[in-house]
């Protein structure tokens, strides 16, 4: 299931799995805390492996198109799941002075 929440009034749970599905650069010029940077191009269910399959997981972009994208993929391999998609994405996060972390 995907469902799609505003990043700048979500409160992130502890141990939150948050992907990050810009590529790298972007990824390390700076991201959500937390964040890891798993590239829309290299998702898979291979990568799904690395979550257990009760855990929620986050995806977030830069600014919002690509994480829709990602989720659709994710859930074309394991439509169990539930993923959210934190719209508005890295610059609404930062825009709304939430802690942003850079390098990888």
């Amino acid at each position: 299931m995907i469902r799609k929440l505003e990043i700048t009034t979500f409160e992130f749970p502890e141990n939150a799995v948050i992907w990050d599905v810009r590529d790298a650069k972007a990824f390390a010029e700076g991201h959500v805390k937390g964040a890891v940077n798993q590239p829309i191009d290299g998702l898979s269910a291979e990568s799904l492996t690395q979550v257990n399959s009760d855990q929620s997981i986050y995806i977030l972009c830069g600014g919002g198109s690509k994480a829709p994208r990602a989720a659709e993929k994710l859930e074309s391999l394991d439509d169990s799941r539930d993923y959210v998609v934190l719209m508005g994405g890295t610059r609404a996060a930062r825009d709304a002075g939430l802690p942003l972390e850079q390098g990888s």
